[in-house]
């Protein structure tokens, strides 16, 4: 079982999301923990790896589950809102979004982790 963490980001009531150019994607911010690491260390960790952003944890968000390319992938969620840095273009994140909560579900490519936008 692949273990991930991601955040539901959230400022003046916009979500951010993440374009990825190596899949060519839109998504939330989210990667995989690294061996003895927490959920909540990982989220942000790779939230602030991601989108250059660190973040608080306001509060868990459940979990996502689904069949990655190496395997079945648990994804936990957190709430986190923006304490400071801003984002710079990289390898793996190129673009970012503020994106109304409302709109998200269409603007992501897949829809793991939009379920948890029903717990905001």
């Amino acid at each position: 079982m692949i273990r991930a963490a991601g955040g539901v980001i959230v400022r003046d009531g916009s979500i951010l999301i993440v374009h990825r150019p190596k899949y060519g994607d839109w998504s939330l911010p989210k990667g995989k923990c690294k061996p003895g690491e927490s959920d909540e260390a990982c989220a942000l960790r790779e939230i602030e790896e991601e989108t250059g952003l660190r973040c608080e944890i306001e509060r868990p968000l459940g979990q996502s589950r689904y069949r990655a390319r190496a395997g079945p992938k648990v994804v936990r969620w957190f709430l986190m809102r923006p304490l400071a840095g801003e984002f710079a273009p990289h390898d793996e994140v190129d673009r970012v979004a503020w994106v109304p909560v409302s709109d998200v579900p269409d603007r992501v490519t897949f829809d793991v982790g939009v379920e948890q936008l029903e717990l905001l």
